[in-house]
């Protein structure tokens, strides 16, 4: 029998779910307050049948951000068994919002200069990260499949609290939209004066103003619902721009030389995937049966900055409790495990091949 799952938004990313979970061999439907958006997705295989399913198993809202709230809430009602889940990029206030176990806030950190559903690919999330922002009211079960089925997309899931995620985002994300936006902009009004100037626009700055190019519509609403942390963050960046102007004015080869080599070091660093299974180990955390077990196990493990690669749940016959098994990289595995038996945890761990 088929797994059941209802995509709210068939758009870029809504449609790209589709397609990723229709391609994992379930049947999807897709609800849109646009028609042809529905009639296209159809027609490119995002979704087998339009409307709410009551019998799906899983409800992933792509909306844009300051709809989800509300497509949530009614997603909670339309499929009374179904988690519900989102792809918006701001957390904190729709979380807060959207107060049930069965939610579990989501942002999956992939996309296209393409847009709509005829940008959606099946493949869109493969290695990319997924970011879920459980909280101690987020039944643990809950959290577990909504986990078991993004990384079966072929994800990287990330677990933050919904207001790390929202000033980590607005670092990595939201205000690298805005600086390639601004960019783009001073490059195009050079160009009224010195017409080469788009011609001589290089690979470097290509790459750099590339994600200029995505559709503007969903900024305003974003900026809106992460105000704070976008502004906080741009004010850090004008900083550290002032700091550039004063070494470059200054002729201060020194401090410059340091700043472009810390930032190199910096950039060759950032993580690429997964190790191989010998380099992973398994760490069994027994745990009570209670909300909100597994969101504190994870935010901890962001907090040391070790990955769980991996999760499943093993109930106990003693009825409330249970053990978490938790895959991590071997050589995070003392820091992990420290750090759990600082908060009262008793974990074990045993290599994974």
């Amino acid at each position: 029998m088929k797994r059941r799952a209802t995509v709210a938004g068939v758009g870029l990313i809504g449609g790209s779910i589709g397609m990723a979970l229709r391609q994992q061999g379930w049947q999807v439907s897709g609800v849109d307050p646009h028609q042809g958006h529905l009639d296209r997705g159809l027609e490119l295989g995002a979704i087998d049948t339009i409307g709410w399913d009551d019998q799906a198993e899983i409800v992933f809202v792509a909306t844009p951000v300051a709809l989800i709230a509300e497509v949530a809430g009614q997603a909670l009602a339309e499929a009374p068994q179904a988690l519900v889940t989102d792809a918006g990029s701001v957390k904190a206030a729709l979380v807060a919002a959207v107060n049930d176990p069965r939610f579990v806030g989501g942002h999956p950190m992939a996309g296209s200069e393409q847009e709509g559903v005829e940008g959606a690919r099946s493949d869109m999330f493969a290695d990319s990260n997924w970011v879920l922002t459980p909280t101690e009211t987020t039944d643990d079960q809950v959290f577990a499949a909504v986990r078991q089925v993004v990384a079966s997309l072929g994800a990287e899931v990330v677990t933050l609290s919904p207001s790390r995620h929202d000033a980590l985002v607005a670092i990595v994300s939201h205000v690298p939209h805005l600086t390639a936006a601004t960019l783009m902009g001073l490059a195009a009004a050079s160009s009224e004066e010195h017409y080469a100037v788009l011609r001589l626009a290089a690979g470097g700055f290509r790459d750099m103003t590339r994600i200029a190019a995505g559709h503007p519509g969903i900024w305003p609403d974003i900026c809106a619902e992460n105000q704070v942390a976008i502004t906080e963050a741009l004010d850090s960046l004008i900083n550290d721009l002032s700091a550039v102007r004063e070494e470059v004015a200054q002729s201060d080869r020194p401090a410059l030389l340091q700043r472009l080599e810390r930032a190199r070091t910096a950039r060759i660093s950032l993580p690429t995937g997964a190790p191989r299974p010998s380099e992973l180990l398994e760490v069994r955390v027994p745990v009570l049966d209670r909300q909100g077990e597994l969101a504190a196990i994870f935010a901890l493990a962001t907090d040391l900055d070790v990955n769980i690669y991996d999760l499943e749940i093993a109930h106990s016959s003693e009825g409330d409790r249970g053990v978490a098994l938790l895959i991590v990289e071997a050589s995070l595995g003392e820091r992990l495990k420290g750090g759990l038996m600082a908060n009262g945890y008793r974990p074990t761990s045993q290599p994974l091949a």
